[in-house]
């Protein structure tokens, strides 16, 4: 395995390893039915309705875990070239700077340099999506009330 590859696949770095599904539930019929609609050249939109007799959540959980394990893959690819030095700071283009505020350490918006704040991202994400109090890996565990509101936290942070 090439240098480059053995870097991306480091533990140290960002990558982590995709969530799975637990085969035989529902979810994981819901994964499988993602990964065809997406991975068989056919319209977006039809891709992600949700389909019939489905729950929304279910479908929503699944392409919000499939989002976060692509994203992670492509970040785990470029982060060697962004460094503290490099990327001092994380911005989306010259007008918009990204600062990061969480419950623990920065109790305030606070300016960090990308590789630093992309850490920070990831890692709260994985805890998010590994909580099974947000993503239910039980069928028969009912989503929180707020899991909306949870998604549309976790997807600003992705974009």
């Amino acid at each position: 395995m090439s240098i480059a590859l053995k870097q991306v696949f480091n533990k140290d770095k960002t990558f982590r390893p995709k969530r799975k599904f637990e085969p035989g539930t529902q979810r994981f019929e819901l994964h499988k039915k993602a990964q065809a609609s997406l991975n068989s050249g056919v319209d977006l939109k039809a891709a992600v309705q949700l389909p019939n007799g489905e729950d929304l959540n279910d479908w929503v959980a699944v392409h919000v875990v499939d989002f976060f394990n692509r994203i992670n893959l492509i970040y785990g690819t470029i982060c060697e070239f962004c460094t503290e030095k490099t990327c001092p700071v994380m911005s989306g283009g010259p007008k918009y700077e990204y600062r990061w505020q969480d419950d623990q350490k920065y109790k305030r918006p606070t300016a960090l340099p990308a590789p630093q704040y992309m850490n920070l991202l990831m890692d709260w994400i994985e805890v998010q999506i590994n909580n099974e109090e947000i993503f239910p890996t039980s069928e028969k565990r009912p989503f929180k009330k707020e899991f909306t509101l949870i998604l549309r936290m976790l997807l600003i942070g992705l974009f």
